[in-house]
């Protein structure tokens, strides 16, 4: 099977959804952010605090194309992977990216700890602010997009699934 790229805001669920996914689908499951973190030996947080947005996106990039395995694979990206239009090309030529569209307002929710969750994005800038910066890129790369809202883990990986499998048989 293709590999599997999620996409979306921090707090959609990327990671979460895509080791139930994996599971479900007898697939590998990566985690972009996992391997910056393993490969820089620090959190999220602070090598974007260390190292600035800058270098923390060609970290992020480095870790997209990093992943080259073209098969089997459900690779969680980190919401700020869609600014990597070269690693992102990369995975695409892969498999299917699925974004997993989660509301604002649910996210603001999901996401109390935002000053140290390591999120890419200036400082003062509002959820609402970083949502609207990039809703347009998650569209741009979504091959398929799952509307997360009032849904459990379980139902997204089932829609992911269908989805799928539909657009293997085109």
């Amino acid at each position: 099977m293709k590999n599997i790229i999620l996409v979306g805001m921090p707090g959609c669920g990327k990671s979460t959804v895509g080791v139930v996914l994996a599971k479900t689908l007898g697939m590998r499951f990566v985690d972009t952010d996992l391997i910056i973190q393993h490969r820089n030996r620090d959190v999220l947080q602070r090598l974007i605090e260390r190292y600035g947005l800058k270098r923390f996106g060609e970290m992020e990039e480095e870790a997209l194309l990093s992943v080259t395995e073209t098969e089997d694979m459900v690779i969680a990206t980190g919401g700020s992977a869609v600014f990597c239009g070269r690693g992102m090309d990369f995975l695409k030529q892969t498999g299917v990216c699925v974004y997993l569209d989660v509301p604002c307002e649910e996210l603001k929710r999901r996401l109390k700890n935002i000053k140290t969750r390591g999120i890419a994005a200036p400082k003062g800038m509002t959820i609402e602010e970083i949502f609207a910066e990039r809703r347009a890129y998650y569209d741009r790369y979504a091959d398929i997009r799952v509307e997360c809202s009032n849904k459990s883990i379980e139902e997204i990986t089932e829609i992911i699934a269908d989805s799928i499998s539909d657009e293997e048989k085109r």
